[in-house]
């Protein structure tokens, strides 16, 4: 059977050769990316709770 094959051969299309991609030109230098500083989260400030209780209060009046 393995002979059979071999005579046969495969239905697929052999592949073809695309070139070569031309990536960097001989000469150029390259540059190191630049580096940003990293962005923290700064703290929120927390809110004066008693404020917030006496603020319905004040406007009732």
């Amino acid at each position: 059977m393995a002979e059979l094959f071999a005579a046969i051969g495969t239905p697929a299309v052999p592949p073809k050769p695309r070139g070569k991609s031309p990536g960097w030109t001989e000469g150029q230098t390259r540059t190191r990316r630049i580096r940003y500083p990293t962005v923290k989260k700064s703290t929120t400030k927390q809110k004066n709770k008693c404020h917030n209780l006496l603020k319905p209060l004040i406007f009732q009046f």
